[in-house]
C-alpha cells in the first residue's frame, strides 16, 4: 500500500510541476511583449512630437502659411500627411489639428480678407460663423491626416509599391484640404465671400473653382513630390513603426 501511495503522489505532481514550468515561461513572455509595446508606444509618441515640432517651424518662419492675395497658400499639409503614413490615421488628425490650430492663430493675429472662414474670432456673423470657421480651419484639416492614413493602409494592404503610393496619398491629402476647405467656404460662408470680393453671389462658385485651380493644383504637386521624396526616406530611416487608427488600434505598419 506504501508503494502504491507513493507512485499516486507521483503521478499527481506531474501536472502541478508541468505547470510550475509552464507558469514562468507565459509570465516571461507577457513581459517582453508588454517591454515591446511600450517601446512601440515610445517611438510612436516621439515621432508624432517630431513631426508637431516641423508644423511649428514651419509656422513660425512663415513658409507653413504664405500670404496671397485672397488666401494663403500652405506647406503645413506635408507633414500631415507624412505623419500619417509614419505613423496611422489617428497621428495624422492629431497634425491635422495642429495644422487647424495654427491656421487659426495665423488669421486671427495677421487678419487676411478671408479671415472670417478661418477663425472664430473674425467671425461676422456672430456665433454661427465661428463654428463654421472652427469646422473650416480644424475640422477639414483633421480630415487630411485621417483620409491619407487609411488610404496609405489600404494600399499597402494591395501591396502598392511606395512610389506609387506615396504620391497618391499625397495628391489625395492635399486635394482633401482644398476641396474640403474651399468647397465649405462655398456651401456655408457664399454670401461673406461675395461681400469681401465684392460680386454677386452667382459668381462665388467661379471664383472658388479658380481658387481651387490656381492654388489646389500647385499644392498637390508639390505634396506629391514632396510625399514621395521625403516620405521614402523616412520610411527607411524609421524602418516598422506602430500605426494607429481613430480609436487608437494597430493598424498595418510599413518599412
Amino acid at each position: 500500500s506504501f508503494v502504491i501511495m507513493m507512485r499516486l503522489r507521483g503521478r499527481r505532481a506531474g501536472p502541478l510541476t508541468k505547470m510550475r514550468c509552464i507558469l514562468p515561461e507565459r509570465s516571461d513572455s507577457r513581459r517582453e511583449l508588454n517591454m515591446k509595446n511600450r517601446k512601440k508606444d515610445t517611438r510612436w509618441m516621439a515621432l508624432l512630437a517630431m513631426m508637431v515640432a516641423v508644423e511649428l517651424v514651419l509656422v513660425a518662419t512663415g513658409i507653413g502659411l504664405i500670404p496671397l492675395p485672397v488666401i494663403k497658400a500652405t506647406t503645413l499639409h506635408i507633414p500631415v500627411i507624412l505623419g500619417a503614413v509614419l505613423l496611422g490615421p489617428l497621428a495624422g488628425g492629431i497634425l491635422g489639428a495642429v495644422f487647424g490650430l495654427s491656421s487659426m492663430w495665423i488669421n486671427t493675429t495677421a487678419p487676411g480678407l478671408l479671415a472670417f472662414a478661418f477663425s472664430p474670432f473674425m467671425s461676422t456673423t456672430g456665433l454661427p460663423g465661428a463654428l463654421k470657421a472652427v469646422w473650416i480651419a480644424v475640422g477639414c484639416r483633421i480630415l487630411i491626416g485621417v483620409v491619407s492614413g487609411w488610404l496609405w493602409i489600404a494600399l499597402k494592404r494591395v501591396r502598392v509599391n511606395d512610389y506609387i503610393a506615396l504620391p497618391v496619398v499625397g495628391v489625395a491629402g492635399a486635394m482633401t484640404n482644398t476641396v474640403l476647405v474651399m468647397g465649405s467656404i462655398y456651401f456655408l460662408l457664399a454670401q461673406q465671400y461675395a461681400e469681401v470680393k465684392n460680386v454677386a453671389l452667382d459668381a462665388v462658385f467661379a471664383l472658388v473653382m479658380a481658387t481651387v485651380t490656381a492654388s489646389g493644383i500647385p499644392e498637390a504637386i508639390a505634396a506629391a513630390v514632396l510625399v514621395t521624396a521625403v516620405g521614402k526616406a523616412l520610411l527607411r530611416l524609421t524602418g516598422t513603426v506602430p500605426q494607429r487608427g481613430l480609436a487608437g488600434e494597430s493598424g498595418a505598419s510599413e518599412s
